[in-house]
């Protein structure tokens, strides 16, 4: 929800860390019990064949290989939550519950239009029959701070066909994500100037939800099981904090909502 958006996203790093934190503390006592299930065998001490002691030795020592493989499986899980957490630190995407959505996608669209503008300009200078290859890697240097590098790579395209400079399809692959941004903005600047709506179907209470950025559904009890698992396949999930089956606005899910009212 927009209001504690941030609040949120900071928990879900918490949350991950702390799972990575206690997966790492239950990898380290499980190899130490590991350790300790056979310290007291001596090093290089082999498996008596026969002696009243083999039977348990080597359950022994099953039990500490199983230990180990423990200890294993808790550090990779370890480490897949400092992934998840580092990513959810580092992730620049932008999501519609974050109250500067429109502000963060109006410097994406300004940063994609900028970087369009300068491979065009870039091209051109690449492209030019009046210069000499020496004065265009010295403008590129000079003027884009490109690495020498990427002015070889630019200037002496792998195949023959090829123009030097940027290839057409950044352009137009830049271009066309610039067009869904800009209707995506279109989007968020709409949502911000629309009021919550609600509608009643069969006494369920349909709530579109501007300030939450949700769709809810309030039941006045628990629904069939039939029409929990249609809600749970077209993506709503159940919100004890808010006592209502929801997931975020969109006219589909508000189209959804209706058939689920109209099963119970």
């Amino acid at each position: 929800m927009k209001s504690d958006f941030h609040e949120r996203k900071a928990r879900r790093i918490d949350r991950y860390e702390e799972l990575a934190e206690n997966a790492e503390q239950k990898s380290g006592e499980m190899h130490q019990q590991s350790r300790d299930m056979v310290k007291h065998i001596p090093m290089g001490q082999p498996i008596l064949v026969g002696h009243h002691s083999e039977k348990g030795h080597r359950r022994l020592l099953d039990r500490s290989w199983n230990k180990l493989g423990q200890a294993v499986q808790e550090g990779e899980k370890a480490e897949y939550y400092k992934g998840k957490a580092a990513a959810a630190a580092s992730n620049t995407a932008i999501f519609s519950d974050d109250p500067d959505a429109i502000e963060k996608l109006e410097e994406k669209i300004a940063s994609a239009q900028t970087h369009q503008e300068q491979m065009k300009a870039i091209n051109k200078i690449c492209r030019s029959k009046k210069t000499t290859t020496e004065q265009k890697i010295a403008t590129l240097k000079e003027e884009y701070n490109l690495h020498e590098g990427t002015i070889t790579s630019m200037l002496n395209p792998e195949y023959s066909f090829e123009n030097p400079g940027f290839r057409s399809w950044e352009l137009s692959n830049n271009n066309a994500n610039i067009r869904r941004m800009k209707q995506r903005l279109e989007q968020l600047v709409k949502a911000e100037s629309e009021e919550t709506t609600e509608q009643e179907i069969n006494g369920v209470t349909i709530c579109d939800n501007v300030e939450d950025n949700r769709v809810q559904l309030f039941f006045p009890d628990k629904p069939a099981e039939e029409v929990r698992a249609f809600l749970r396949h077209n993506g709503f999930h159940w919100s004890r904090k808010v006592g209502a089956w929801q997931r975020h606005r969109s006219s589909w899910a508000l189209r959804m909502a209706k058939e689920a009212a109209e099963k119970y």
